[in-house]
């Protein structure tokens, strides 16, 4: 394996159109497992809240702070070996890994036991991101990373909307703990077509050659801190998207309750159109929510995530800051559509409403995923990811979630059932602070990237 670009004439034949867009297919099939494991335990947090006796604070440490944990601080070392080693290897031990434990989940007879449980898939997951993106800008060219990117983000809202509707029927039909062993076994099955198929990557075959000093090393730690430190609009990007996902993780683990809660049994009435084939014998709200919150997420966020792809490699060639400008003011459209949804008291009216922001929050996925690859030389490109995904999903994940949680059990007392939208109102304005970064760090881009 090289781990540098090579010499022209000393590398193997470049990959064709048909493989790179099969192993782009198999990298969204192992995200999408991913967001699966991650997300399910959003629509599932309704019955175990019921049978294991939790409060919204525990369902948010367990699925946020618990999942953040080793997901974070184990994400960078692992990030590490994939500069140096196999990226397929490790991705196919991470899939086995987060996809074991979320077997586990189901085994949980109490809080202490689920939340160590989501620990494990934390510790499997965080070698699952980071080498996929190095994985892919490897197999593709500069002007079509952030569309790559962005397909392989589609993993994102594909991921949460079977999570929550796989998990919904699963647990109407069968029970919660059911949903968890039948979704972990699924995702093991995946792990060694994924390794059969996948072949690793010349590093760098698509970048500039690099100095003779830089080609064949490792990026320890130090060096690559040494880089980011230099490059102001990596932070930038990173704790915008940061302050975004607070909220677009508490969206995720907590609508599908808000919508439980706040609607009941309009659900079943709005959902009526559905063939009997889909509905079970006695179905529960949280089957409706599955179906009604999976619908925004696949159709809004398969949207949102092409659309800034998109948009990021048509004006990114010409101004590099429009890897910061688009998410930005996608982050401002948001805010006024999130809010109309979380208020609005019609059912109907918030489906349409809420497809919008939901769309318009995944939109910084293409092109603020894409700029970090571009930011620092090819193999300091898994590091680099990993650091920002640190950021990202300890802020994000770490914090929102449970904060979220927190806030709507101290509003329960005075709004009841109604807590949780007012939770996640006072959550948007995080989306302001996203933009507010990103428009700063926008000028940067151009002097830090990576030529």
């Amino acid at each position: 394996m090289s781990t540098a670009p090579a010499a022209a004439a000393h590398l193997p034949p470049a990959p064709s159109a048909g493989y790179r867009a099969y192993v782009l297919f198999i990298l969204v099939v192992v995200y999408t497992f991913n967001f699966i494991d991650r997300q399910i335990i959003g629509i599932l947090a309704v019955p175990i809240k019921e049978e294991l006796g939790l409060s919204d604070t525990q369902i948010g440490l367990m699925s946020g702070l618990a999942f953040a944990l080793f997901y974070t601080f184990l994400g960078i070392p692992i990030a590490m070996l994939a500069d140096r080693k196999n990226r397929a290897w490790i991705m196919t031990g991470a899939l086995t890994v987060w996809s074991g434990m979320t077997a586990v989940c189901g085994l949980a007879q109490n809080f202490t036991q689920l939340f160590f449980a989501r620990l494990g898939v934390g510790v499997g997951e965080a070698g699952g991101v980071a080498p996929a993106y190095s994985l892919i800008s490897d197999y593709f060219p500069q002007n079509e990373r952030a569309r790559a990117l962005a397909v392989y983000s589609f993993g994102i809202p594909v991921g949460s909307a079977l999570g929550i509707v796989l998990g919904g029927v699963l647990a109407s039909v069968i029970g919660w703990r059911e949903a968890f062993f039948i979704i972990g076994a699924a995702g093991i099955l995946v792990a060694p077509i994924f390794r059969l198929t996948v072949r690793e990557p010349v590093r760098g075959r698509y970048d500039p050659p690099r100095p003779p000093a830089e080609q064949g090393m490792w990026a320890a730690v130090k060096e690559v801190v040494a880089t980011l430190v230099r490059k102001p609009s990596f932070w930038g990007l990173s704790f915008g998207a940061a302050f975004s996902s607070m909220m677009g993780y508490g969206l995720f683990l907590w609508v599908p309750s808000f919508f439980v809660r706040s609607y009941g049994g309009e659900l079943a009435d709005f959902m009526a159109f559905l063939p009997d084939a889909l509905i079970p014998a006695n179905p529960s709200p949280i089957l409706y929510a599955g179906y009604f919150y999976g619908a925004i997420l696949l159709i809004g966020g398969v949207a949102g995530i092409w659309l800034g792809g998109v948009l990021a490699d048509r004006y990114g060639a010409a101004r590099k800051s429009a890897y910061a400008v688009v998410p930005a003011i996608a982050f401002l459209l948001t805010v006024p559509f999130l809010v109309a949804g979380l208020l609005t008291n019609s059912l109907g009216l918030s489906f349409l409403v809420f497809l919008v922001p939901t769309a318009l929050g995944l939109v910084w996925l293409g092109p603020v995923v894409s700029a970090f690859q571009h930011l620092v030389p090819p193999h300091m490109r898994a590091t680099a990811s990993a650091v920002f995904l640190f950021i990202n999903n300890l802020v994000g994940i770490g914090i929102g979630q449970p904060a979220t949680g927190l806030i709507s059990d101290v509003l329960n007392a005075e709004f009841g059932d109604e807590s949780l939208r007012y939770a996640l109102l006072a959550g948007t304005g995080f989306y302001i602070v996203a933009a507010v970064l990103f428009l700063i760090t926008a000028p940067r881009l151009k002097t830090d990237w990576e030529h």
